[in-house]
């Protein structure tokens, strides 16, 4: 029987851009940014690497379909290149074959990149698919605010929730993450915001404002992957392991009968339950140190903060306004300004979440640094609450 990866992979090295309007730098540029960051942290040369994980969501950015543009950009030793996407969720997946090659036996050390250019297409938000005469029951109609805004109005419908207080609560949880951005150096937004400046803001979609909504942005990250026993062998000490890694996609049920409600995510509740149980995790609120979720839209946070287990079901605009996931909190959510203040080039999300999950837990992330974090958790939810894809992963200090 399945026993799950726990401990049984090592971040090697990680290494991740800067984030913003990058219009100095292409995708490879980027990649090759955050690839030396890597390659110097883990302390091992390129020919060491076995396999590669590459996560690109857009095509028409100049790095294709196929695993070659990062073989090439990165000089790879003809090794085996997988290239992955899954909506938002892509940097994840990338991470996710990255280790369970290396928990398989499959290879000793892997690589996962992920990269994106999103201010090269030219859209104000995320591109839009093209689907030309097709257009399948599954894809979301209408725009990402509006889809997320139908959230927010469940949500309020279901836990009597004055539409003063929900839009009070997200505009705390985006003043909170502009407050930790201003901490980070490579963070696109490095403003703080008062929470007046996010209620009058210009409304995007009612009630989410302008401060509501996650950037558009460019930028790379990346992780190098062993076993425990590898990384020991190389001395490396104070190893960052895996406790657990979960995807669990949508099979249509939100959309084909009334058993969802619209207001929370299906698929992270079911995730979120295999991966405490495969890290060993029995009370999350009090076991779990930090987080990075999937912020795209303030609400969305808070929202995902139930479907974590968290806070209570209904009780996480009590949790937000009381300060519990602030950086001096309870449990701190998006200590590094999150996709709020990074902006959220798709194929890199998911391993910039990690990378800051992993200096935390090294005592290295400077001044916005934790005291003595012990486990991390990172969330990313790939397209509409209707119909969407969610990846969870567990990082903590090796043996916790």
């Amino acid at each position: 029987m399945a026993s799950g990866i726990k401990d049984k992979v090592a971040i090697l090295g990680m290494g991740c851009s800067k984030f913003g309007e990058r219009w100095d730098a292409g995708a490879e540029d980027l990649m090759v940014e955050a690839y030396i960051e890597a390659l110097e942290d883990a302390g091992i040369e390129t020919n060491q690497l076995d396999a590669a994980w590459f996560s690109t969501h857009i095509d028409e950015v100049g790095v294709g379909k196929g695993g070659t543009p990062l073989s090439t950009t990165l000089r790879l030793p003809n090794i085996a290149v997988t290239r992955v996407e899954n909506f938002c969720a892509s940097g994840s997946e990338a991470f996710r074959g990255a280790v369970y090659a290396v928990a398989a036996g499959a290879c000793d050390i892997a690589l996962a990149m992920g990269v994106e250019k999103l201010k090269d297409t030219g859209y104000g938000g995320l591109p839009t698919a093209n689907p030309g005469l097709l257009n399948p029951q599954w894809m979301a109609n209408g725009s990402a605010p509006g889809n997320f805004a139908q959230l927010a109005s469940a949500y309020r419908a279901k836990h009597g929730v004055s539409k003063d207080e929900l839009k009070r609560a997200i505009a705390h949880v985006s003043v909170k993450s502009h407050a930790n951005g201003t901490k980070n150096p490579k963070a696109h937004l490095r403003r703080e915001i008062t929470e007046e400046q996010a209620l009058n803001a210009p409304m995007i979609a009612e009630p989410l404002g302008l401060f509501d909504c996650c950037g558009v942005s460019d930028g790379a990250a990346c992780a190098i992957v062993t076993t425990p026993e590898i990384a020991a062998a190389m001395g490396k000490k104070d190893l960052i392991t895996v406790k657990a890694l979960q995807l669990s996609l949508s099979n249509g049920l939100e959309t084909q009968h009334n058993s969802w409600d619209g207001s929370y995510f299906h698929t992270t509740r079911i995730a979120a339950k295999k991966a405490y149980k495969e890290a060993g995790i029995e009370n999350p609120r009090d076991e779990v140190s930090m987080f990075e979720v999937h912020d795209c839209f303030s609400i969305t946070e808070l929202v995902t903060m139930e479907d974590l287990f968290i806070s209570p079901e209904g009780g996480a605009v009590k949790d937000v306004m009381d300060g519990f996931y602030d950086s001096d909190g309870g449990v701190p959510c998006q200590i590094d300004g999150g996709l709020k203040c990074f902006g959220h080039p798709i194929g890199a999300s998911g391993l910039r979440m990690l990378y800051e999950m992993y200096l935390q837990l090294q005592g290295r992330a400077d001044e916005r640094q934790l005291s003595n974090p012990k486990i991390g958790m990172t969330h990313n939810l790939g397209g509409a609450p209707a119909q969407n894809v969610c990846s969870i992963a567990i990082v903590g200090a090796h043996g916790a």
